[in-house]
């Protein structure tokens, strides 16, 4: 009996002109468009290896995994999959030795290629496996989740979670190269687009004020899933990220800025317990209380702190932090790795699309707590 004859093979697309990041730990491409995930052209000039293994969660291999598997078969002899399991609560070193697991199991050696698909959380495990497996293998993010692709995908920082603390434990390793598929974007939960937006925000009021403009001029079609908009929402974004990263790749200076409204945001993660909010949840609500903390500082007026509330609550996301009891609030954001010697950091607005990190009196931090928060004490 003759077999079924093969699909025929899918025609290479001309593809955008890639997006460049350059560090130190690397120079590599962020590519942005529809239908990459199918377009062999995407996938030419990878590292070149005889395995490959591809990291996903079964959510996002249901829907994505055979076609990204398909682009792979002709460049490997063998393609793998490892499937962890779907949430923050899950980012943890008990999971990601589930992919070491899976890559001695298949006797994965120093070329090995591994791919991240999924969203923020399997980037970051599968980076950070390998970052850290034989000292170092390649890897390629493929973001399916807006956050990820506007943020988290970029930039090299890899980490898991620990119960007295988010992303304390980590290494900073860029990836050989970012695939952003926009369509991806069509099969993303309501919620998690609205997560996702939060990270989007974050950049207008740091470095780029007519950005934040057109957000408000658009926030309605990117929550319609408008593709122009997507489009140039994640393109900016990555854009604006890239540049802080070109210059800043550790974290030493400039590029704390990118975590505008993340001490806040962290601290609610990590004290309502990993998964019960979105990371872009958080970081949203977290957003408003940096902003507030930045007209209580007098950097900016306080018109500007609520143009970003609007902003943030017509997008979707919480707006108000939950209830926390204050000595809580404070023990967590002095872990947070912006902080030094016990002395907490926040990023604010400096003026207007201009972030700077400051520390800021205990009494003022707790006031604006207190202002946003469902407790009342």
């Amino acid at each position: 009996m003759s077999s079924a004859p093969s699909p025929a093979p899918s025609l290479a697309v001309d593809l955008p002109a890639p997006l460049p990041v350059a560090t130190p730990g690397g120079r590599y491409d962020i590519l942005i468009a529809p239908g990459l995930l199918a377009n062999p052209a995407a996938w030419q000039g990878l590292p070149p290896a005889a395995q490959a293994v591809i990291v996903s969660n079964p959510t996002v291999w249901a829907l994505h995994g055979e076609t990204l598997q398909a682009a792979l078969a002709p460049h490997y002899r063998r393609v793998s999959v490892a499937l962890l399991p779907d949430g923050e609560q899950h980012k943890d070193l008990a999971t990601l030795s589930l992919v070491f697991d899976h890559l001695l199991r298949e006797g994965c050696d120093r070329r090995t290629v591994l791919f991240a698909l999924g969203g923020g959380v399997i980037g970051d495990m599968t980076g950070f496996a390998a970052a850290t497996y034989m000292r170092g293998i390649p890897f390629v993010q493929v973001p399916t989740t807006l956050l990820a692709q506007v943020d988290s995908s970029v930039g090299g920082k890899t980490a898991v979670n620990h119960p007295l603390g988010k992303n304390m434990i980590g290494a900073f390793y860029q990836p050989a190269r970012v695939i952003c598929d926009l369509d991806t974007l069509a099969t993303l939960p309501e919620r998690e687009l609205r997560a996702g937006l939060a990270e989007v925000i974050k950049y207008g009021p740091i470095a780029d004020e007519a950005f934040l403009a057109w957000l408000e001029a658009h926030v309605d079609a990117l929550l319609a899933r408008d593709a122009a908009a997507l489009a140039h929402a994640v393109r900016r974004s990555c854009e604006i990220k890239a540049w802080v990263v070109g210059q800043d790749e550790r974290e030493s200076g400039l590029r704390a800025i990118l975590n505008f409204g993340h001490t806040f945001g962290h601290a609610i993660e990590s004290g309502l317990g990993y998964g019960q909010w979105l990371h872009g949840e958080a970081v949203g609500c977290g957003m408003v209380l940096a902003a507030t903390l930045s007209a209580e500082l007098g950097l900016v007026p306080a018109a500007y702190a609520e143009r970003l509330h609007a902003l943030i609550a017509r997008a979707g996301l919480p707006v108000q932090a939950p209830a926390m009891d204050e000595s809580r609030w404070f023990q967590l954001m002095r872990v947070d790795k912006k902080a030094q010697d016990g002395e907490i950091r926040f990023v604010v607005i400096e003026a207007p699309g201009r972030a700077a990190m400051v520390a800021a009196p205990d009494a003022l931090v707790a006031r604006v707590i207190r202002r946003h928060s469902a407790a009342r004490p």
